[in-house]
């Protein structure tokens, strides 16, 4: 069932690997399906280069398996909170990308200090406070926290992305590491300039309503 949602969602993760978003079986993509309401998620613990369309699994928002022989991902749990508490998204990602993390580590936002940063996330890239694993308290923390921005850092943690499909989730994801490394090589220049607020949003407005095709 759902073989293109499937493929998709394969497809996606490989995008992680060749950004350099993940290392050996860290991170996860998840999509829901708009029609089922079903969610394809990857697996847990499997190699990006031993994964196949055929390994992904299939749950229910309860986070029952409906269709696959392998256990799904640790974080299971805190993408199926986001799905049932955000109606919005259709896609969620979650990655330990090296810059982005760096600023999880340290517990900092990363601010609008690049007109990207504004055009991609209207906004700083928020902090969310810390919360364990396995259970719904990440989901939780990134629901309350995340705001409008499609992005958050979860402190001492990773990043976490969403969207209204998965492929606009690991464009996020792309986008925050892209733009966290580029203001840590700022930080070590010096310190970074702020944008006024007000140029933030028009530069926001701009990227949403006359950027591309």
């Amino acid at each position: 069932m759902l073989e293109r949602l499937k493929e998709e969602v394969y497809q996606l993760h490989l995008e992680l690997l060749r950004n350099n978003l993940v290392t050996w079986t860290s991170g996860n993509i998840s999509s829901r399906d708009r029609d089922s309401g079903l969610v394809v998620i990857k697996p847990s613990g499997v190699r990006y280069e031993a994964l196949r369309p055929e390994h992904m699994v299939v749950v229910d928002l309860s986070g029952h398996v409906i269709e696959g022989s392998l256990k799904p991902s640790s974080d299971t749990a805190t993408h199926l909170y986001v799905y049932r508490h955000r109606p919005d998204v259709n896609g969620v990602v979650h990655t330990h990308s090296p810059y982005a993390t760096a600023f999880a580590a340290v517990g900092k936002p990363i601010p609008p200090f690049l007109t990207a940063i504004c055009d991609e996330f209207g906004g700083p890239i928020p902090i969310g406070g810390f919360a364990p694993i396995g259970g719904e308290e990440i989901g939780e923390e990134l629901v309350r926290a995340i705001g409008d921005s499609p992005a958050i850092l979860m402190q001492n943690h990773g990043v976490f992305t969403v969207g209204p499909s998965a492929e606009a989730a690991v464009k996020a994801a792309v986008m925050v590491e892209d733009v966290a490394r580029t203001i840590w090589l700022a930080m070590q220049i010096g310190e970074p300039l702020s944008i006024p607020d007000e140029s933030v949003a028009r530069l926001r407005k701009r990227y949403m309503e006359e950027y591309g095709q």
